[in-house]
């Protein structure tokens, strides 16, 4: 050490040097005799540095207790005046939970920081001999002056922290608002030293969530709700970070850190404008194609209504699209994200958008195959795109019509440019698809016509015939007795045919409606058996087919080539007849005639049905094979005619099927003369009472040429 006033030196050293005490040097006082002057300066890197000391600091310090040489070590208190260079301060002696709480580094004795950021030491932040409590009030690292004290260094962080929302929260005095030792009294920089991502972004989403869900002030204000937050653990991210991959996204990879904003907020990482930005650090090509769509485009226009990358794949819930949860997942894309704005009235007013467009899509082969649990199929993302959705106007469009084969030829091997001949999205409007409506218009009208009139035949059949039956009980009508002879209606091989078309009739009926119908109570218990109910639904339904088509092909071979079967054929010719019995029925069941018309083997109602089987099965049949071969016959006959055979297999099916129901059900079930069921079909015969009652000519016939079989 050096001094002015060498005499006054030479005074107090020789006084320290004459004593003998082992305690020289030890107190304050002893220490201060020399350093409380401020002339007591040493040389320091070619430069005097002061060593003075202010006792009134000392007695404000936190550690006024303590003695000098109990920081100030490695030098003999005996031998003075020590030399120049003595052991540093290793606060760590006392604060031994400073490397938990500070990242501080045991060995250099300071913080480990990135290398961005200069090495600090213990001094640096809490100072020299005026180190001062935390909790009191002036102190350099109190609660109220921690962003000025931090900002001594981190002036680029200091500008950004008060306009961030934990800023303006902690500004405000708002309960549970973080402050820079909140975040920065946890180990994250530690491992950020260790150059450690994965355990630095653990760390990172352990600390958010210790306030918006540990934290009661903070979760009670979290919104919309504390699940929010917690649905981040169970997203595609979440798990990533879980699972041990570094480059996972967390808390602080989209909302920032010191200037971490509302999403409200135009600056905000999180602000839907600025959402595909954010979501670019790890999704480059996905952010570039969707900035180029239209979404996109009107997006970097500044159009509120555009949808963004969150709008699409959710915020914290986001799931992976192979997840059936995902709203992005192949089976709930078009109902979850398309339809809420391509539905949108006030959207489709607002940019002349066509509202129809879920709703025809999900009529449609492919939405009804997703409703109805199709593994593989089509969704609005297959054709459009899902990042790079373009106006079907852009020739760089998937759904240009130049573009359609390609599109198509995804699934569709060998699509060509006859794909594109007719509307993707159907709607049976005149001014849209003035065939397909037609089409649709006149077999709504057949349907209402026959079935209607079949309807109203047999209601008037039924209360003639239950009038009757009632008089007949009350003994106002007495029929003459008839034998027990039993008369054969259908030979064994007309049973079995019967038997396959009854089976695979009610099965195409089934499995058809089925996938029309995907959403009917029926057809949801269906889809419990499993993932692979819809492949099974439609291989049913077309092994029911091939079978009632052969089953059709062997009738046509029985009728025409034996015995039996061509004099069965001769018999269900229509004849003019027919036409005086139907006549002759209507007068007798309207109470116009007192007898009712004798009919023959086959009666103008059962001709009717078996020419209506024909026909349909005939139409059905080839409507079925257009359908089923899709590849081939758009190719040949374009969407449109594609179109047309699928409106004709539909209403020709709601034709068949109300047939049956009202015709056939009620002559072989409800009619009162063979109630409770005419079981031909099963035994092969009737009995003499029933073919009075139903075909007394046909009676007649077999009567005169020769006894019953």
């Amino acid at each position: 050490m050096r001094r002015r006033g060498f005499l006054t030196a030479s005074l107090v050293v020789g006084s320290l040097y004459l004593s003998p005490s082992p305690a020289l040097a030890q107190t304050k006082a002893d220490c201060l005799a020399c350093h409380e002057d401020k002339s007591v300066t040493t040389e320091r890197a070619g430069k005097e540095v002061s060593l003075w000391v202010n006792d009134s600091i000392l007695r404000r310090s936190t550690h006024q207790k303590l003695v000098c040489v109990a920081c100030h070590t490695g030098f003999d208190p005996e031998n003075l005046p020590h030399k120049a260079k003595i052991e540093p301060v290793n606060c760590l002696r006392c604060h031994t939970a400073a490397p938990l709480k500070h990242a501080f580094h045991p060995e250099l004795g300071r913080a480990i920081t990135s290398n961005r950021e200069p090495r600090v030491s213990c001094k640096d932040c809490h100072g020299l001999h005026d180190v001062a409590s935390l909790k009191a009030p002036g102190s350099k690292f109190h609660e109220g002056r921690l962003t000025e004290s931090c900002g001594e260094c981190h002036r680029e962080v200091t500008r950004r922290f008060p306009q961030s929302e934990h800023g303006k929260a902690l500004a405000a005095g708002v309960m549970g608002a973080p402050n820079c030792l909140t975040c920065h009294r946890q180990p994250i920089t530690l491992a950020s030293a260790r150059a450690d991502s994965l355990v630095t972004k653990r760390a990172q989403a352990r600390l958010c969530q210790s306030c918006h869900l540990d934290n009661p002030d903070v979760r009670a204000r979290t919104s919309p709700a504390a699940g929010f937050i917690a649905d981040y653990t169970t997203s595609v991210h979440g798990a990533a970070l879980l699972h041990g991959n570094a480059k996972a996204a967390n808390c602080v990879s989209c909302h920032g850190s010191h200037d971490m904003k509302m999403g409200a907020d135009p600056g905000s990482m999180v602000n839907r404008v600025r959402v595909p930005a954010t979501c670019e650090q790890c999704h480059a090509k996905a952010v570039h194609e969707f900035g180029q769509s239209a979404h996109g485009v009107a997006l970097s226009k500044g159009n509120a209504d555009a949808p963004t990358c969150t709008t699409c794949h959710g915020e914290h819930t986001i799931l992976p699209p192979s997840d059936p949860q995902s709203r992005v997942a192949a089976q709930n894309v078009s109902a979850q994200v398309c339809s809420p704005c391509h539905t949108s009235v006030l959207l489709s007013a607002k940019y002349g958008l066509r509202s129809d467009r879920f709703e025809t899509f999900s009529d449609s082969y492919h939405g009804l195959a997703i409703r109805g649990g199709a593994v593989e199929v089509a969704n609005c993302a297959s054709c459009h795109g899902s990042h790079g959705i373009k106006a079907s106007s852009d020739p760089t469009s998937t759904v240009n019509k130049a573009n359609l084969a390609i599109t198509c030829g995804r699934c569709h091997p060998g699509a060509n440019s006859r794909f594109a001949i007719g509307s993707v999205h159907v709607t049976l409007t005149a001014q849209q698809e003035p065939l397909l409506y037609w089409v649709a218009t006149a077999y709504i009208a057949l349907i209402v016509v026959v079935v209607g009139g079949m309807g109203i035949h047999n209601l008037l059949d039924f209360f003639r015939k239950a009038r009757r039956k009632l008089m007949i009980r009350r003994g106002l009508i007495v029929e003459e007795p008839v034998g027990h002879a039993l008369y054969v209606r259908m030979s064994l091989s007309e049973r079995v045919q019967h038997a396959v078309l009854v089976l695979s009739f009610v099965t195409l009926v089934v499995s058809g409606f089925a996938l029309k119908y995907p959403d009917a109570w029926w057809v949801a218990s269906l889809r419990q058996l499993g993932p692979l109910s819809f492949l099974i639904r439609s291989i049913v339904h077309r092994v029911a087919g091939v079978v009632m088509v052969v089953a059709g092909l062997f009738h046509c071979y029985y009728v025409f080539v034996t015995p039996r079967g061509r004099q069965l054929l001769r018999d269900l010719l229509p004849q003019r007849q027919d036409l005086r019995d139907a006549i002759g029925a209507m007068r007798y069941n309207l109470g116009l005639s007192s007898s009712r018309p004798e009919l023959g083997r086959f009666s103008y109602i059962e001709k009717s049905e078996y020419w209506a089987l024909v026909w349909g099965t005939v139409v059905m049949g080839a409507t079925g094979v257009v359908l089923w071969f899709d590849n081939t016959f758009i190719g040949l006959l374009t969407k449109l005619g594609w179109d047309v055979a699928q409106t004709v297999h539909y209403y020709e099916a709601w034709l068949a099927t109300l047939a049956i129901i009202v015709w056939h059900f009620y002559f072989v079930i409800f009619n009162p003369d063979v109630y409770p069921m005419n079981i031909a079909w099963l035994t092969g015969s009737l009995t003499e009472e029933e073919m009075r009652d139903e075909h007394p000519a046909e009676l007649k016939r077999l009567k005169e040429h020769g006894p019953a079989e």
